[in-house]
């Protein structure tokens, strides 16, 4: 059992969390390579882009559909087993990847990966909120963000020199010694935590799963396809499993999702406020790029610098904003960094013309916005769920960032596709009038996700939340 003293929490408290980061770098590492090498993993198997997309699309539908169920088994059977199961699943399906014989073998074991790293991300705020006193969950959790940073900023250099010193399956690859060295240490400091008697709710993990999946598949085929009759199908498919979902979890003596937490304002607006701060942060993290490279002719190393400026801001911040939740509460700090975040996208859209350097800036901005939001919103969720659920509500979060990801990239390409001629979208080269449009729609997008930002802002104020 894990102790759980008032004053001053687990004694190898320093010790789980390094282990916990050691580990659950591996996600950001992995989905920064993949994007950095698909379109050398697309020569190499000669696969056209609407395959190639399924490389980095599948790992993210498998891991936002069961990251709740994992959260579940977690608290159920304990968190330690979910997250070693995680982390020897996640090295074995990333040999499965570097040795894949085809596009599509490939496409099957990063679904795999998907399912591996699910349970990698589901449970680490748990053990965090189990073995760190409250009075210093805010300074934890911004610790455990320096891991996410980390592996956002080095993960495209990393893929870059891999795949040109190696060739792109060495990229998976890289995962073998970083997961199995968090393996030895996390199977000797993580401690067990018993979980509790219960059952598995299999209508509600079904329901739940179809209902997530078909949604970020509908939201990924109407980027590209329009609202055609095969999309909306997948969104009355989504909706009508989430109702089913709903009723099934209102119904069953044991939920996998308990309906009940959503009572508390800070779980809830806390939730919906972390959403609102994924979608912001994807369509700046998703476009930005697209604006460096085909507006401003920056290269791939341009291109690689100046974006790394977001994540080495947040590497920067999240430490001290979960620190200063700890003495003053969460709201303040997460609505100033929402704050910080709307001003960044307002600022890109108001000058988008007038080159990377002030983008960098803006981006560097955006990157402290969101360190300063994100810990302090973390403590707060977790603070507020109740010991016996806190696997949901930690997997609760991890589905929140995929899902935010996923419908902020979607808001991105729409604003695109609203403005620019799809035709300009697909050629390598723009033209003087479809650069104009295509800044045209960019400063609307930056402009929506300002407006992300600030809904999480108010969101932030307006919850209770706890203080120290």
């Amino acid at each position: 059992m894990l102790p759980s003293p008032p004053d001053a929490g687990h004694p190898r408290k320093y010790r789980i969390l390094a282990a916990l980061m050691l580990g659950s770098v591996l996600g950001p590492i992995d989905g920064s390579i993949v994007n950095v090498v698909l379109p050398t993993i697309a020569r190499t198997f000669s696969a056209d882009l609407a395959t190639a997309q399924w490389v980095p699309m599948i790992y993210l539908v498998t891991i936002g559909s069961l990251a709740l169920f994992f959260g579940r088994l977690g608290d159920l059977w304990g968190h330690r087993k979910i997250f070693l199961s995680g982390l020897i699943g996640f090295v074995a399906a990333s040999v499965l990847c570097a040795a894949s014989p085809s596009i599509h073998a490939l496409v099957l074991f990063r679904a795999v990966q998907g399912l591996a790293a699910g349970m990698l991300m589901s449970v680490p705020l748990a053990i965090v909120t189990g073995v760190f006193p409250a009075a210093e969950r805010g300074r934890a959790m911004g610790l455990y963000a320096i891991s996410i940073s980390v592996g956002l900023a080095t993960g495209p250099s990393l893929g870059g020199f891999l795949t040109a010193a190696f060739g792109w399956r060495s990229a998976f690859l890289i995962n073998l010694p970083i997961g199995l060295a968090a393996f030895a240490f996390a199977r000797k400091v993580v401690p067990d935590r018993t979980g509790r008697p219960g059952r598995i709710d299999f209508a509600g993990a079904a329901t739940g799963f179809g209902a997530l999946s078909t949604l970020l598949l509908f939201v990924n085929r109407a980027q590209q396809e329009g609202w055609t009759g095969a999309t909306l199908s997948l969104l009355a498919v989504s909706l009508l499993l989430g109702g089913t979902f709903l009723a099934v979890e209102r119904r069953v003596a044991e939920p996998m999702l308990e309906l009940a937490l959503f009572r508390s304002t800070t779980l809830s607006l806390g939730v919906l406020a972390a959403l609102l701060n994924f979608m912001s942060q994807y369509v700046i993290v998703f476009l930005t790029p697209f604006y460096l490279a085909r507006v401003l002719h920056a290269g791939p190393g341009r291109v690689g610098l100046v974006m790394t400026a977001f994540p080495l801001a947040v590497l920067c911040v999240a430490p001290f904003a979960g620190a200063l939740s700890d003495r003053i509460g969460t709201a303040g700090p997460a609505a100033a960094g929402t704050g910080l975040c709307a001003a960044a996208s307002f600022l890109m859209a108001a000058g988008t013309e007038t080159g990377s350097l002030r983008t960098e800036v803006l981006l560097a901005l955006f990157g402290l916005g969101t360190g300063l939001f994100q810990s302090p919103n973390n403590s707060a969720v977790m603070g507020s769920a109740p010991r016996e659920h806190l696997g949901v509500v930690s997997s609760l979060l991890g589905t929140t960032r995929t899902v935010g990801m996923v419908l902020g990239v979607a808001a991105a390409g729409a604003f695109l596709y609203a403005v620019v001629p799809a035709a300009a979208l697909r050629t390598p080269e723009l033209s003087a009038a479809d650069a104009e449009g295509f800044v045209h729609g960019l400063r609307h997008a930056y402009a929506a996700a300002g407006a992300f930002a600030a809904a999480a802002g108010l969101f932030s104020l307006v919850r209770s939340g706890p203080r120290k």
